[in-house]
């Protein structure tokens, strides 16, 4: 269980272009999925990682508490599932029942998507505002497994509500730490 931090892609920079499928329903997602939308967050997460496994009941409140808001959530996984098959598509939709996700979960298998985010790590946060443009990544919270703090998704959650309020993300912007995300062989980034 290598610790591994987020890259912190700069602010200000665009959300990129996708095309996945949500695991549970083969639907196509892209951010044209979320017009309208006043704020969109990525989470690149996987099934297996124990950082993600300690955030999951979160993640799913986080789904619960702004399905109502103006928020478009969606989950990724771009983890090798040659290497690493518990987070294959089928386990992933598995995770995303057990745990009642009230949002999309999709995998990227090229992944593409990990890397136009310059995603490092699982757990990894991205939110963009109405304009699509990054304003805040990082951690979902001070809580990591061992470390005895609550998992609350504070700096997450004070983030989102700034957008929705139309505010600037004033909290302060730790990277996320998670393990590595698995990639495919000979397609490892540079970063």
């Amino acid at each position: 269980m290598a610790l591994k931090d987020s890259t912190m892609l700069p602010l200000g920079t665009p959300l990129p272009h996708f095309e996945l499928p949500d695991v549970r329903t083969g639907h196509m997602v892209s951010p044209e999925s979320f017009v309208g939308k006043q704020a969109i967050l990525v989470m690149c997460i996987c099934r297996h990682c124990p950082y993600v496994v300690h955030v999951q009941e979160q993640l799913a409140k986080l789904g619960r508490d702004y399905q109502k808001k103006n928020v478009g959530i969606v989950a990724i996984s771009s983890n090798d599932v040659k290497r690493y098959p518990q987070d294959s598509p089928t386990r992933l939709k598995e995770m995303a029942e057990e745990l009642e996700f009230h949002f999309p979960y999709c995998y990227d298998e090229s992944q593409e998507v990990a890397k136009a985010l310059t995603a490092a790590c699982t757990p990894d946060f991205f939110v963009f505002n109405e304009e699509r443009k990054l304003v805040y990544r990082g951690q979902l919270d001070d809580s990591r497994p061992g470390n005895g703090k609550p998992v609350t998704g504070w700096d997450l959650r004070m983030a989102l509500e700034a957008v929705l309020d139309k505010k600037p993300v004033f909290v302060a912007q730790k990277p996320s730490a998670g393990c590595s995300i698995k990639w495919k062989i000979g397609n490892e980034p540079d970063y």
